[in-house]
């Protein structure tokens, strides 16, 4: 097995067609590209036990959104271990390895959703899928470097193309088997039918002599269910909402797919170039594009480095953390003002497109690069940037106030634009670096700069889920203000004073407090988002003057051999 999977089976022989090699990178960033569809698990796995609404001891949103940060954390530490081992064991054996991990993190992640243990979940798609991601994003990307040096954005546009299209396969994959494996909790009946009881904020039902935990569905939740339903009171651990199953199968999925894209990879043979290409001239290549390499330790060495890192991880981190709520947040945008169109159904044709103009934006702003100039290129991504995330919160506002379909068609098109640029920066990050410390040892500085993404993975859920959540109380608590004490108690069973802890149990939420707000009290839904979008402006501002200062690498620093 070690020889198979070692770097000398896999050199090509000097007729290969160097076209074939991005097929097995395509496939398995595909496979791994996924992660970006996370959002479409935030409302199943938030209902595992309430399935048509989240129960008291379901997880909240805020748990399950960090799996993904997990995940995040993971990939960019194991690619700064990977980078560096993929110069020495050559891409087959880390690929196998990442569809080892990737796959199989997913199966324990399914074993940890079945038993409700957080923790496994955490384990499995964060931690050991996680590094599955890291080791299969960092596999072909140095190899197509090496491929297409007359081409370089273009050959990283290629390797990361298929990241950013993972979602766009993975997100009806995903929502098929969800609806597959669905099953409908036992309805007892309307809400006015049952005789329910409130006790320490948890819904009961009487069954049959003996109290059950119950979830309340009313008229504006509907919407929100996997398979929609009558609404009403469901009983508590009666049904599946899919989502262990689908983690299941989907793994199984992954890990065939990868591991037959691994042992497609092929490297060029050393001093390999492409036929009638030569080096370019010192005024082709233009000040930033240096002929020159530096080592992998000695690139840390450099103020480059970090300026790069600080770029690739404040552009990340402005667009990972929307990409992990994105159906949330544009059912919780718009879903109160247009619910004819942005249904559940609308909702993840939307995380779809994401995934569709991530990939495009990966390979267009990549090529592009080849001829503007990197530093040219995240001028653009950044300035953009600024001007678009300062805009939703304007448009979130104005869709409150007058409902209408010209301000999502707005929010659609700026976070379509702001995700090309997001995909775009990753594509173009690598042929950045192979510009500034030279093509050597692109593999294991690239791998090292992408704990910046860890990084990101970290800051952008927190930012959104943290200023989210602080919007939620406030406008929890506004709300509360305005409905009469004896209209509360009559609705929830407990009284005003007993808020946290309904809340706590996910009883009271917003929705169910509109409908019994005053006539004309306005959602406050829509501008949950607003403050975690002028953050994101801030950090794009940052990022902007990093890259602004940008300079050639010393020549203290280039290898000593040349």
């Amino acid at each position: 097995m070690t020889g198979i999977l070692s770097k000398q089976r896999i050199i090509a022989p000097p007729d290969y067609n160097r076209w074939r090699v991005p097929v097995a990178s395509v496939a398995i960033h595909l496979c791994i590209g996924s992660v970006y569809a996370w959002s479409i698990y935030n409302p199943p796995l938030t209902r595992v036990q309430g399935v048509v609404a989240s129960a008291a001891d379901d997880w909240s949103l805020s748990a399950v959104v960090w799996v993904f940060t997990v995940a995040i954390v993971s990939l960019g530490l194991a690619a700064a271990f990977a980078g560096k081992w993929l110069e020495e064991a050559g891409p087959r054996k880390v690929g196998v390895v990442a569809a080892l991990c990737w796959g199989g993190g997913y199966i324990v992640g399914a074993v940890g959703i079945m038993t409700h243990q957080l923790w496994l979940l955490y384990l499995g798609y964060g931690v050991i899928g996680g590094c599955g991601l890291g080791m299969g994003y960092v596999s072909p990307v140095s190899t197509l470097i090496r491929w297409f040096p007359d081409r370089r954005g273009m050959a990283t546009g290629m390797a990361i193309m298929g990241f950013g299209g993972g979602a766009m396969i993975g997100t009806p994959m995903k929502e098929f088997f969800i609806r597959v494996f669905y099953r409908a909790p036992e309805y007892l009946g309307g809400a006015g039918d049952v005789s329910l009881v409130t006790e320490a904020g948890r819904r009961f039902a009487d069954v049959g002599g003996t109290l059950r935990e119950v979830v309340v569905i009313g008229a504006s939740e509907v919407r929100d269910m996997t398979i929609p339903g009558p609404e009403g009171v469901y009983l508590v651990n009666t049904g599946a909402s899919g989502v262990a199953e689908t983690f299941l199968v989907i793994g199984l999925i992954y890990l065939a797919v990868m591991l037959m894209a691994a042992f497609s990879y092929r490297i060029p043979a050393e001093g390999w170039k492409p036929a009638n290409w030569t080096e370019p001239s010192e005024t082709e290549r233009g000040n930033l594009i240096s002929k020159h390499h530096v080592h992998i330790d000695e690139a840390l060495k450099t103020r480059q480095f970090y300026q790069l890192w600080v770029v690739l991880c404040f552009n990340v981190t402005a667009g990972i953390g929307v990409l992990g709520v994105a159906r949330t947040m544009i059912t919780e945008i718009f879903g109160s003002s247009l619910p004819q169109i942005v249904d559940t159904t609308f909702a993840a044709t939307y995380v779809i497109m994401i995934s569709a103009f991530n990939m495009v934006g990966r390979f267009i702003w990549a090529s592009a690069s080849d001829y503007i100039g990197r530093r040219n290129t995240y001028w653009i991504f950044f300035l953009l940037g600024i001007i678009l995330y300062l805009s939703i919160p304007f448009a979130a506002q104005q869709v409150s106030v007058s409902p209408s379909i010209v301000w999502l068609v707005y929010f659609y098109a700026a976070t379509m634009i702001i995700f090309t640029m997001y995909g775009g920066g990753f594509a173009t990050i690598p042929a950045y670096l192979a510009d500034i410390f030279g093509t050597k040892y692109v593999g294991g500085i690239h791998g090292r700069l992408l704990t910046a993404w860890s990084t990101a993975g970290v800051l952008g859920p927190l930012a959104i889920t943290s200023l989210r959540q602080n919007s939620v109380t406030k406008a929890i608590n506004d709300l509360v203000a305005v409905i009469e004490p004896a209209t509360f108690q009559a609705q929830f069973g407990a009284g005003v004073d007993q808020l946290q802890a309904l809340v706590a149990s996910n009883t009271v939420n917003i929705s169910r407090l509109l409908e019994i707000a005053p006539a004309g009290t306005p959602d406050p839904t829509s501008s949950l988002y607003n403050s975690t979008m002028i953050l994101m402006a801030l950090l794009l501002a940052i990022a902007l003057v990093s890259n602004a200062l940008m300079r050639p690498v010393n020549a203290k620093h280039h290898l000593k051999e040349e």
